[in-house]
């Protein structure tokens, strides 16, 4: 059994807690955080890690990206969630080796480890044909460089296309023809394959594992909905699903149920604990409240929202009707970053621009929770993971003081949110094992990884700007569609989660 012992550390507190700057030796056994003691007042055991200079902190969760976008990194700008989305789902699928899955997988992992992420959530899109050696390929990715991963293969029955309005009325019907002949595993093998990959591979046992990730409402029938949350009960697993992320949505809501799609959620009995709406950009104080009433979280995604333009999530009324926030990137095919130093940070910026009373501004604490014990809730870790306490999970990371984002040091949780960049990451433990060691991945060699994830692109670039010239096929029906549901009213009552234009 692995014992380590970080000694004279800094520990961070938790958000709503006095800092305290007593130096602490942290003994780790069996993936737990063991005991906390005063530095010096008992002798260290197994692996001893010199703290002296350094804070150590919880990991990050990130509990929203997509790993099958890393190739797709830097190639959008100025375009909407649904005039961009089919770029990473293309109709005829990028051929893709299991290699080149797993070095892809590990593009995101790199970067997400290097900001400071423990636990990462990867909602991987596996369709429209399951292999499962592709998935097998990026589940050992995440073995091999050490990081906590929940894999959610995305979920649904309804062509991606056919999730929006006026698809009858605005696509040529040859282009229809042909868009509902493509091929593809039926959704129900699909989610067979993921109850049989959780059950050997379960979040509460391992710490590469299997979620539950059904992609949205519209994109899935209400029987497969319920069959969804019945497996998710059956098995106790955590559930993402992505609701209301733009105003289209909003639109495709009422016109498909004839109410929000939270109201619909709960219809359906799916909203509970354990399950995260991902977005929730575009809703009222009704929906907010029953959200709260559920004990359902919200996954709040800054960067790719304001980069897509889909609005902000009120987050301060999600807070003050007591609904988990959680935190996410999002995928590298719409925010080109892994980075949750970053995603904090936009957290506890962007929502000061909501409100006048200063005293109700999301802060650096409120982002600080919800990147951590926010996704742990979230997650169904709640007191398991999101703090440097004993029987905590030993998932923690280790900053370097004597940098210029700590010095001078006066309030280091301020310090981390508002002034680090990853530059100054000196260790990381996760699951009681050591993944980085002054500043160095143990699990990997990055600098070949990198040099071969560069390669397999240059190999697959001409298939994805072959996929992105059949996609812009469907572009100018996509474009008259959103035209349509941009001029439709929607409910008075939704929050504003865009400034209006200048005139």
């Amino acid at each position: 059994m692995t014992e380590i012992t970080l000694t004279n550390a800094l520990i961070l507190c938790a958000p709503d807690e006095e800092q305290s700057h007593q130096r602490k030796d942290v003994f780790i056994k069996g993936g737990l955080i063991a005991e906390l003691l005063d530095a010096g007042t008992s002798a260290p055991s197994g692996d001893v890690i010199d703290m002296s200079g350094c804070l150590v902190t919880p990991g990050l969760i990130n509990c929203h990206h997509h790993s099958h976008e890393h190739y797709h990194k830097g190639r959008y700008d100025r375009v909407p969630l649904e005039l961009w989305m089919n770029y990473v789902r293309p109709l005829k699928p990028i051929p893709v080796t299991a290699r080149q899955v797993y070095v892809r997988t590990l593009i995101g992992a790199i970067q997400a480890l290097r900001s400071g992420t423990t636990t990462i959530v990867d909602d991987l899109n596996a369709s429209p044909v399951l292999q499962p050696e592709m998935v097998e390929a990026a589940l050992q990715a995440y073995r091999d460089i050490g990081i906590r991963a929940m894999v959610g293969i995305t979920l649904f029955d309804k062509p991606f296309f056919r999730a929006l309005p006026f698809v009858s009325d605005e696509f040529p019907p040859e282009l229809l023809a042909k868009l509902d002949g493509v091929k593809a595993t039926p959704a129900l093998e699909i989610l067979d394959f993921v109850k049989g990959l959780a059950k050997t591979h379960h979040p509460e046992s391992d710490r590469v594992s299997a979620i539950l990730a059904p992609s949205a409402p519209q994109r899935c029938t209400d029987d497969f909905v319920r069959t969804v949350r019945n497996v998710a009960d059956d098995m106790d697993l955590p559930v993402i699903m992505h609701v209301h992320e733009t105003r289209l949505q909003a639109v495709t809501g009422q016109l498909f149920y004839g109410s929000s799609m939270f109201k619909h959620l709960q219809a359906l009995g799916f909203l509970k604990p354990k399950t995260q709406l991902i977005h929730a950009i575009w809703v009222t104080p009704d929906d907010i409240q029953l959200l709260s009433d559920t004990g359902t979280s919200v996954q709040h995604n800054p960067n790719s929202n304001l980069k897509l333009g889909s609005g902000l999530m009120p987050m301060r009324a999600f807070l003050d009707a007591g609904v988990n926030v959680s935190l996410g990137t999002d995928g590298c095919g719409s925010i080109e970053t892994v980075d949750m130093l970053r995603a904090v940070a936009s957290t506890a910026l962007v929502h000061k621009l909501r409100g006048d009373d200063h005293t109700r501004w999301v802060d650096a604490g409120d982002a600080w929770h919800a990147g951590t014990l926010g996704g742990a809730k979230a997650l169904g870790f709640e007191g398991k993971m999101g703090l440097v306490a004993p029987g905590m999970r030993a998932d923690v990371t280790c900053y370097k003081l004597v940098s210029s984002a700590f010095t001078p040091l006066n309030n280091p949780l301020r310090q981390l949110v508002y002034g680090e960049t990853g530059a100054d990451l000196d260790t990381i433990i996760i699951d009681g094992r050591v993944v980085m060691r002054y500043g160095k991945l143990s699990g990997i060699d990055e600098d070949s990884i990198l040099s071969e994830a560069q390669e397999a692109h240059a190999e697959l670039e001409p298939f994805i700007s072959a996929a992105e010239e059949q996609t812009a096929e469907m572009a100018p029906a996509y474009a008259r569609i959103y035209a349509r549901c941009q001029a439709l009213a929607i409910d008075p009552a939704v929050l504003p989660a865009r400034f209006p234009d200048l005139k």
